[in-house]
């Protein structure tokens, strides 16, 4: 008998023991951020139309900067820089290139920027009567030139 009791105290003790070791190895889990930067990424695109919600899109490009550019953009590393330059305004970024002649046919062709930039949300678009004119004013533009 007292075999069986001491027998049943090692079992109790060890089952005990080896429940206390799981505890220990199996704490809360620790919540990490998800990143240290605030997200800044975009979807920008160039569409057949006057409009962004009409216009037919031809091609599109993800831009993503931080923590560190890339995407599908062709140079995300100029586009990121000009946008931080401009604190995430595409508009600031277009500009008319002098000496580009460009004919007056009337072929509107839209470009949209989507996203967040710095954690904020970013909406922008501006349409041009032709794709020659989309060229001139946007040429000098990284962020712009996909």
């Amino acid at each position: 008998m007292r075999y069986f009791r001491t027998l049943g105290a090692t079992v109790l003790a060890t089952a005990t023991g080896l429940a206390l070791i799981g505890t220990a190895y199996t704490g809360a889990a620790v919540a990490s951020p998800a990143s240290l930067y605030a997200p800044s990424a975009l979807v920008l695109a160039v569409g057949e139309g006057d409009s962004p919600e009409t216009a037919t899109i031809v091609r599109a490009v993800t831009l993503s900067c931080a923590p560190v550019p890339g995407g599908t953009h062709p140079s995300p590393e100029s586009a990121c820089a000009e946008l931080a330059a401009t604190g995430g305004d595409l508009g600031a970024l277009t500009v008319l290139a002098g000496g580009r002649p460009c004919t007056r046919e009337w072929a509107p062709v839209t470009v949209t920027g989507d996203g967040v930039w710095q954690g904020r949300r970013v909406s922008w678009s501006e349409t041009y009567g032709n794709a020659c004119e989309l060229r001139a004013r946007t040429a000098a533009v990284a962020a712009l030139s996909f």
